[in-house]
């Protein structure tokens, strides 16, 4: 290692290469909840792809382990690094490197944060609508685990705007894939292969971003209901009604009451109603025109009336941002109050009200209190499980990650497998595919120095 290390300092500069006496603490985790925490070896901050390039080629052949790392926001171990093994830091490799405001698309490099990028869009009347929830992660990591969020109902996840990648290979190779282009069909397609791949296939280096127009009004609708079941329900026909809600949140009783309590939010509801609604639904409309806005505020407000919510309210836009910016933060709200474990189960949305009413069954049989939200326009549900007992708990997320899978949904709609999920990913997946996946991993990776460990473990090619 001290060899590679002066390998690296040689190729990149010495203001590039940290060792292990100057690396902090916080390139050794991420926030997954329990995850022991791993120091690399070294820490390199390139500065450019070549650089990128170089430090994996001197890698390979030294069959060194890489990690990359944008933030370390992610929830699933993804960028918990291999012992013995580097860190590559996007931490310079942070520029907007052009907006073309005329075809809606930015080529940023892999360290510009999602909060970085929007102030260099609101200006010009555009977003990038990926809203994973937390704005200082970056696009290099909204890559790696094909990030979704709130937004995703009507806008998709990070998978519908990557046109494009350069990416650098273990080899050293640097290539791009896709481009400024809405279509291809042009051979196979690499962009999305390595999109959703947690830094296990290559590093990016580059990506390409379709935006879409910022919408000059916007409304937030907040509807309780007295069962799940009424909320699971109405997100069908509120999607179906002709508006297209940029929001379409479920967020159960406790949550809600933690998030009025925690970060200081009025939504306005009386108590007479809070005490009789067990699940609320947040709906938000956007359009550019305020009287077309005032329309669908009032259809969907009416709708969700007679499909069942105690009433409808239409938040002040301060008590709004309020509410939507502690929904992001759900995740915070739960680990503060002691969970161990988080889920992010994706089903079918007709299939919600099913697997609540299971997820409910599985916490009373083994003695866990599951609470939580979801992204309920698209079924990705997020749920804090709190059982302190390893062996309780690991059965409960196994039960959970099953009853998904059997209603046509997967273990993971936007965090990841990384190293948290990796056994039940392993116990539950198809092994016809892990297989196949084990043979792309070793086509882009032969050495398997690529994040080493996170979603199936591999060994490297004789």
């Amino acid at each position: 290692m001290d060899e590679l290390a002066a390998l690296l300092t040689d190729a990149l500069g010495e203001d590039r290469v940290r060792t292990d006496i100057d690396v902090d603490d916080d390139v050794t985790h991420d926030e997954t909840l329990g995850a022991r925490p791993v120091a690399p070896v070294a820490v390199v901050e390139p500065t450019s792809a070549a650089e990128v390039a170089r430090t994996l080629a001197l890698c390979t052949e030294r069959r060194v382990p890489v990690t990359a790392r944008g933030t370390g926001s992610g929830l699933s171990g993804g960028c918990i690094p291999h012992a013995g093994g580097i860190v590559v830091s996007f931490a310079r490799m942070n520029h907007v490197l052009d907006v073309d405001a005329d075809t809606h698309l930015a080529v940023v490099e892999p360290g510009v944060r999602l909060d970085q990028l929007d102030a260099v869009l609101a200006p010009l009347g555009l977003a990038y609508p990926v809203y994973p929830g937390e704005y200082s992660a970056t696009i290099g990591g909204n890559v790696a685990t094909n990030a979704g969020g709130m937004r995703a109902v009507k806008h998709g996840v990070t998978r519908h705007h990557v046109l494009g990648l350069e990416i650098a290979l273990a080899t050293g190779e640097l290539l791009r894939t896709g481009g400024r282009t809405v279509k291809t069909s042009s051979g196979y397609d690499l962009t999305q292969l390595v999109v959703g791949s947690e830094g296990t296939l290559a590093l990016v280096t580059e990506a390409t971003l379709k935006l879409a127009p910022r919408p000059a009004h916007a409304a937030t609708l907040l509807a309780p209901f007295p069962t799940v079941d009424g909320v699971a329900g109405a997100v069908p026909r509120a999607i179906t009604s002709g508006v297209s809600p940029s929001i379409l949140e479920y967020v159960d009783m406790l949550t809600m009451a933690a998030i009025e309590r925690e970060y200081d939010v009025d939504v306005g509801v009386p108590p007479d109603v809070k005490s009789s609604a067990l699940a609320y639904l947040v709906a938000r409309m956007e359009a550019d025109d305020e009287r077309r806005l005032e329309e669908d505020v009032q259809r969907v407000a009416e709708l969700l009336v007679t499909l069942g919510a105690v009433d409808v309210y239409v938040l002040p836009s301060h008590a709004a941002m309020q509410l939507v910016e502690a929904r992001e933060k759900a995740f915070w709200l739960a680990k503060a109050n002691g969970a161990d474990d988080i889920v992010d189960v994706a089903v079918p949305r007709a299939a919600l009200p099913e697997f609540m009413a299971t997820a409910n069954e599985i916490g009373t049989a083994h003695g866990a209190w599951i609470a939580g939200c979801g992204h309920a326009g698209d079924g990705n549900v997020h749920l804090a499980v709190f059982q302190q007992d390893r062996e309780a708990r690991e059965q409960v997320m196994l039960e959970l990650f099953r009853a998904g899978i059997a209603l046509g949904g997967v273990i993971s709609g936007e965090h990841g497998i990384g190293t948290a999920k990796k056994p039940y990913f392993l116990a539950l997946e198809d092994p016809a595919k892990i297989a196949l996946m084990r043979r792309i991993k070793h086509a882009f990776d032969p050495a398997g120095i690529l994040n080493p460990g996170k979603i199936f473990d591999v060994e490297a090619a004789p």
